[in-house]
């Protein structure tokens, strides 16, 4: 039964991004950015976050990048127009952590990684789902590490930080991490 929703999830995940993707450039592959956009898209369908984490029942859902935006404008065009349990999805840059406000998804840049240890502890208490590509992303108290393994895109959950801040993972999702703590 556990490989059927491994199976199953897998298939959602890819069926979401080729539908995403076919209708742009159809001699061209997608770009490493548009591919991890389309995880972080749904990370976001794949999590519960506590009520107060937003204003109310329609209040955005903000996903976000902290630092240097390497996804260029993908990550805004594959969240554009969608929503999730009723809340729009709304993209936004913040060029500081001071500025990171009312957001539930951030994605950290990793030209931010020398400052890794600061953002990770100020957003500890927050309902922020906290999303990045640095090496020791997961370790260091992020949530949700993506990575490179055979020249394809895979992640890493720290399950207990999520929990930590009020977050529920799905299991399904859990069952497609490489690596859960």
């Amino acid at each position: 039964m556990r490989k059927c929703a491994i199976n199953a999830v897998a298939l959602l995940f890819s069926v979401i991004f080729t539908v995403g993707y076919h209708c742009r450039a159809q001699n061209s592959q997608p770009t490493e950015y548009q591919i991890k956009a389309a995880f972080i898209y749904n990370f976001a369908r794949f999590v519960d976050w506590p009520t107060q984490a937003f204003t109310d029942a329609s209040s955005p859902l903000i996903i976000g990048v902290l630092g240097k935006n390497d996804f260029g404008s993908s990550l805004k065009e594959t969240i554009d127009g969608k929503t999730i349990r009723g809340h729009p999805l709304e993209f936004k840059l913040f060029p500081s952590l001071a500025r990171v406000a009312n957001c539930q998804v951030l994605f950290i840049s990793t030209s931010e990684k020398n400052h890794l240890s600061k953002i990770i502890s100020t957003l500890r208490t927050t309902s922020i789902l906290t999303v990045g590509e640095t090496d020791d992303f997961v370790a260091r108290g992020g949530m949700i590490r993506l990575r490179i393994v055979d020249d394809k895109v895979r992640f890493d959950i720290n399950n207990s930080a999520a929990k930590s801040a009020g977050l529920t993972i799905s299991s399904k999702l859990l069952t497609l991490a490489i690596d859960v703590r």
